[in-house]
């Protein structure tokens, strides 16, 4: 009970009406605060405490219940179902809504077949079924629905395969050198390795780059299992049996349909406009890719010869790990139906007085299975953060800028319907000023968000006018967690080039979610929020409602929290007289990205002129800055200011790409080539650096340049 303390119009819904008409008086009568953006923020703070008072924690619940009351796979009947789900909603918050259709290319399993072999004894056959005891602590009630699809790995292609086996720990470039060095070659063999460190299609990726014919993916119970704490169901870590799902589309060269790279997978697209299957080659595997359980894998890893793995990639499996090869062999044979199949985004929109500048705000609807946490607890925060926004629009509100919601399909795939869906209109988004993304809406209390610099003061802000469930402001609660050391999801990620932040640390943003498009191919400056907590189930059949009414928010107050969240980070962005950006502290940060970069590459003893990106590095902060007290102090006409505001992040792209990967153009952020969720800064440099390639790294620096220079000079025009 201890959160009806923190806001007065925490109330059932009867109540609702009446605690809003009693909220904004007193909003008015109050002093109102100032908030960076606006001239006078008393006609907002009356709208903000009307909104507030509206997302319904029993309402939030119900739609997690009928989001996750089936498997709905991306394409499925089931995920349809969602979509009218979701829409209805849309419609009768009063959003004119569409159900936008798209058809791309997906994987789904026809069979899978894992077996692995000791000197010619059978010693597993899988995958085993996901299942835990139903008589102990429980059980769980969805484990058992037919149309729960065998565990795979989405973009893995058909193959079978035997081989000698090779552990190789998370994947990660540095372990395959490690491998190396030590004299263990993965030519030919199936490569072993467990979930985490980077993404796995980067594994697969890697894996191949070094004549792997296969790769198995496991979750060893170092991560995420028994030796975090107990299992499912009686705790919320990964059981034996859990495997998690997940795309190997190979992220970081290109998102979205595989089939059509830049190009939007409408229903009318010809064929023509399609890859050829040679065609498709950088962009997956061309090895068999799957996922285990620890209790398929342990076998392979207790019977593997070769030495002695490196101590630092023991997991928590009760016997040494050995390297390989040697003794033990696996023979893959999957069976993969890669078709054209139609997904269903749902947009809806509230039209604005401006609406060339739009505010979007967005969640995937898609899971591996149920997806309680992973997506749907963000669809049902986002659906109570519609609801808000009806009322207000029943009482006479009409934004400043247009909003539009999206409810994106086939994530999990490889972000293919945000992905299509900004390809298809990448010329209207074009002005765009804000895309807020919710992804693992809800898993514990534990607030974290990732975002653009220019975007991070202002997530801050708007925290410290939500009400959290554990008392004070979820700003409060965010910095109590941070100063226990408790940390995000990973979606997006401090670097370790970004300078220490004095307040509650923001993570930037890599990839791993639909902000991709938005922020790395169209230059819309992008935030991702969510709600963290000991999450063990992540994309396998357990991340069920069950499973979310246990462990993660059994009253739904956090999902209330998130909804409220979301919703002030739409309204202000949408209603500011001048857009809350912060080119300041974008500039700061750029300057330290840089000098990190000089320092690598002299350890790397590479010679490199760094002066034309330091000249421009320092003219965008110095630019960045002056802009600031612009913004703080703004002109009787700001649309010449906003117009700069805005078109100052898309100068950042770079018109032809980052080397190797076109697709992603942001200069300054984008996810890893061999990280994949990550976030690299300065990519093109730092990658540069990293591979050892004066040539194209100088090549990099110039384009940084050139790109910080062409921003400066868009703020430096602005009148003061």
């Amino acid at each position: 009970m201890t959160h009806l303390r923190t806001f007065a119009c925490l109330l059932p819904l009867a109540a609702m009406a009446a605690c809003a008409q009693v909220s904004a008086p007193a909003a008015a009568s109050a002093t109102t605060p100032s908030v960076f953006g606006y001239r006078d923020f008393t006609q907002q703070a009356k709208w903000d405490a009307t909104f507030m008072a509206v997302p319904d924690a029993k309402l939030a619940g119900e739609h997690l219940k009928v989001l996750t009351s089936a498997p709905h796979w991306a394409s499925s009947p089931e995920d349809y179902a969602t979509a009218v789900y979701v829409a209805d909603k849309f419609k009768a918050a009063g959003l004119k809504t569409e159900i936008v259709p798209y058809r791309v290319r997906l994987t789904k399993p026809v069979s899978i077949l894992v077996e692995a072999f000791d000197d010619g004894q059978k010693i597993m056959s899988g995958p085993t079924p996901e299942h835990v005891d139903p008589t102990k602590n429980g059980g769980d009630p969805f484990q058992d629905d037919p149309r729960i699809l065998p565990a795979f790995n989405g973009s893995s292609p058909s193959g079978e395969v035997t081989a000698e086996v090779v552990y190789a720990n998370y994947g990660t470039l540095a372990d395959f050198k490690k491998l190396a060095e030590l004299g263990v070659s993965v030519k030919d063999k199936i490569v072993l390795v467990r979930y985490g460190e980077n993404f796995r299609g980067i594994k697969a990726y890697i894996a191949e780059q070094y004549g792997a014919k296969g790769v198995l993916i496991y979750s060893d119970p170092a991560d995420d299992g028994y030796f975090r704490g107990d299992e499912y169901p009686k705790g919320p870590y990964r059981p034996a049996s859990a495997v998690q799902r997940g795309s190997v589309q190979f992220l970081p060269i290109y998102p979205g349909d595989p089939d059509t790279p830049g190009v939007a997978s409408t229903l009318q697209l010809p064929a023509s406009s399609r890859l050829s299957e040679s065609q498709l080659q950088n962009d997956e595997p061309n090895i068999p890719v799957n996922p285990l359980s620890w209790h398929d894998a342990e076998p392979i890893l207790k019977a593997l010869g070769g030495s002695e793995s490196p101590r630092d990639w023991q997991g928590a499996l009760p016997f040494t790990y050995h390297l390989g090869p040697g003794k033990v062999t696996v023979h893959m044979k999957l069976v993969e139906d890669n078709s054209l199949r139609t997904i269903w985004d749902v947009i809806g929109t509230i039209p604005g007085t401006e609406k060339d500048a739009p505010v979007i705000a967005g969640n995937h609807r898609d899971a591996w299975v149920y997806g309680a946490v992973d997506p749907n607890s963000g669809t049902a925060a986002m659906l109570e953060t519609v609801h808000g926004l009806g009322v207000l629009l029943q009482q006479g509100w009409k934004p400043r800028r247009t909003i539009i919601i999206g409810s994106w399909d086939a994530e999990e795939e490889g972000l293919i319907g945000s992905t299509e869906w900004v390809e298809q209109h990448a010329g209207e988004l074009a002005h765009a000023v804000a895309y807020f993304n919710t992804d693992v809406g809800v898993s514990g209390p534990s607030f974290d968000a990732s975002a653009v610099p220019s975007l991070k003061e202002f997530v801050r802000e708007v925290t410290k006018s939500v009400p959290s469930p554990a008392g004070g402001t979820v700003y409060d609660q965010w910095k109590k967690d941070q100063a226990a050391n408790k940390g995000r999801r990973g979606h997006g990620s401090e670097h370790a080039n970004t300078p220490p932040e004095k307040d509650v640390r923001i993570g930037n943003l890599g990839s791993g979610s639909d902000y991709t498009p938005f922020l790395q191919h169209i230059g819309v400056p992008s935030t991702d929020i969510g709600s963290d907590g000991p999450y063990g189930v992540y994309h396998s059949v357990f991340d069920n409602y069950n499973w979310f009414i246990k462990f993660a928010d059994p009253t739904f107050v956090y999902e209330q929290q998130q909804a409220r969240v979301f919703g002030l980070e739409i309204l202000h962005m949408a209603d500011a007289d001048v857009l809350p950006y912060d080119y300041d502290l974008y500039g700061q940060n750029i300057v330290s990205y840089l000098t990190t970069a000089e320092e690598q590459a002299t350890k790397a003893k590479l010679t490199l002129d760094f002066s034309a990106a330091d000249a421009a590095a320092k003219r965008f902060a110095a630019a960045g800055a002056a802009i600031r007290a612009v913004q703080a102090n703004p002109p009787a006409h700001t649309a010449a200011l906003n117009v700069a505001l805005r078109e100052a992040e898309g100068a950042l792209l770079n018109p032809v790409g980052l080397p190797k990967r076109p697709w992603y153009k942001h200069t300054i952020y984008s996810p890893g080539e061999f990280t994949g969720y990550a976030a690299v800064v300065i990519p093109g440099v730092t990658e540069g650096i990293e591979a050892a390639d004066t040539e194209r790294a100088q090549g990099q620096i110039v384009a940084l340049a050139d790109a910080l220079n062409r921003s400066a000079a868009i703020l430096e025009a602005v009148k003061k």
